[in-house]
């Protein structure tokens, strides 16, 4: 393997892609010429921040030596990019559960949703007894998605949280669901009733736990009334179309903007030349590479909308007396990203080159094929539950660093270099290392991401499933009584 990548020609460094290198650690960045103290620093063909010394050619380049050139709020001019043209293979079926209301599952499990945090263990007392009694063939799961909100919230954060189980209730990878609440608190079922809107009443049902005698024994019999429905579920071919994919990364690297995040960039192309959509979200990580995604709106006001999501966060983070750039984590500088701006660079990769035809608040359901953008912080677990909240059926994470935790939906991980997979092959999935490799190429590597895709989508687990690492998140703005 050759030592340095200049993954830019416009770039003034170049990362280091071996191990025991006596410059820099594999994946950090070294100096192709010397740059001056105040000069920026160019890797992907844009600044990642400004030289805070003179730097010679061939010195290792990191926090010692560079620094974020971002300021506040920027003017955005809209000026369209062209968006080119994805030729893709022919669109495939996907083996999935029709849901009544059009939409296609990828799973078909049982869920116990909590109204508030204090029938927790409750819920968890039903889910041992289903799984101890029943026959669960044909169910995928039976799982509590536990939480610790639903009272003592106010305003807009209650209002998230009423929001955000609303759309976990109505999720498709679900084929049943006991909405389980205790009957005191602030998140009464009948209100969220009223947030769920239209739903399938055969399949979503309600229990409060102060109205009967023993809580537990009505939420066993609820349940095995579900699951003698659910047993009748089957997979039929479905349009590609009708699949959702989520884009996330976490713990990155030096190499996730060259290995897994371009990869699934491609992935999501493919999906928008198939009419399905992909969602990419962590706001504050595409600060500093926002311009590319609002130069590829599809109208002025996808761009508009673009434009609040960045400001709009912004201001979140003022609102609280926080710095904006707070930015990149302990992990992410070990691994070899310096600045904010390489970060959301890499990060940002994940959205490919088709056009954006949507901007979503957190928890809305995406509508609108190609790549949607949602309201969403970077942490890892809130911002996955987030992308399946607003109707993923399943999230692809990128790591460079690893991670074992799953979202309520199929999380698949995806590494960023051979050696992680190699290490931790009870969390990796898929690894897109191999593309540093000599002979590889991209296009076999995107058939083969596709294949595992698909292969998810039609009822093959992923590690976490294995293990049963499924959680949820919510986001949470304010003060709590």
């Amino acid at each position: 393997m050759k030592r340095l990548l200049q993954i830019n020609p416009a770039d003034n460094v170049a990362v280091i892609l071996v191990d025991g290198d006596s410059v820099a650690p594999r994946g950090h960045k070294v100096a192709l010429k010397t740059i001056a103290k105040g000069e920026a620093v160019i890797k992907y063909g844009f600044p990642i921040g400004v030289a805070t010394t003179d730097i010679a050619e061939g010195e290792w380049i990191h926090s010692h030596n560079l620094a974020t050139g971002l300021g506040d709020d920027l003017e955005y001019t809209y000026t369209p990019t062209a968006i080119p043209e994805v030729k893709a293979p022919e669109a495939p079926t996907v083996q999935g559960y029709l849901r009544s209301n059009g939409e296609m599952g990828i799973r078909n499990e049982l869920w116990i949703v909590p109204t508030v945090g204090c029938v927790n263990g409750q819920a968890n007392a039903i889910v041992a007894r289903l799984k101890a009694e029943c026959d669960l063939t044909g169910i995928d799961d039976v799982r509590a998605f536990t939480h610790n909100y639903g009272c003592s919230q106010l305003g807009q954060d209650h209002a998230n949280t009423r929001a955000a189980l609303a759309a976990l209730i109505k999720h498709p990878n679900a084929g049943g669901v006991l909405v389980f609440g205790l009957g005191c608190e602030n998140n009464q079922i009948s209100r969220l009733r009223e947030e769920l809107g239209d739903f399938d009443a055969s399949r979503i049902r309600f229990l409060t736990a102060q109205e009967v005698e023993d809580d537990v024994e009505a939420g066993v019999e609820i349940c095995k009334e579900l699951l003698e429905q659910m047993r009748a579920d089957r997979r039929e071919p479905l349009p590609v179309s009708k699949l959702k994919i989520g884009l996330k990364c976490g713990g990155s690297d030096g190499f996730s903007g060259i290995t897994a995040n371009p990869l699934l960039g491609l992935l999501s192309d493919r999906l928008a030349a198939w009419g399905a959509t992909s969602i990419l979200t962590e706001v504050p990580e595409m600060f500093g590479a926002e311009t590319i995604l609002m130069n590829r709106a599809t109208d002025r006001d996808v761009f508009d909308r673009t434009v609040s999501l960045i400001n709009d966060f912004k201001a979140y983070f003022r609102s609280y007396g926080q710095p904006i750039y707070e930015n990149p984590s302990p992990g992410n500088k070990e691994g070899g990203i310096t600045t904010l701006e390489e970060k959301s660079l890499g990060c940002v990769q994940k959205g490919g080159s088709s056009a954006v035809t949507d901007v979503l608040m957190y928890t809305q359901r995406a509508v609108k094929p190609g790549l949607n953008l949602l309201t969403a912080p970077g942490n890892d677990l809130v911002a996955s539950t987030a992308l399946a909240l607003s109707g993923c059926q399943m999230v692809l994470f990128t790591t460079g660093r690893g991670t074992p935790f799953g979202t309520f939906v199929p999380t698949m991980k995806v590494s960023t270099n051979s050696q992680l997979a190699a290490k931790k092959t009870g969390w990796i999935d898929f690894n897109a290392g191999v593309l540093l490799d000599e002979g590889v190429s991209t296009e076999e590597v995107l058939d083969a991401l596709t294949a595992k895709v698909l292969a998810t989508a039609e009822g093959a687990p992923l590690h976490h499933e294995e293990i049963g690492a499924k959680e949820i998140a919510i986001f949470k703005t304010g003060v709590t009584l």
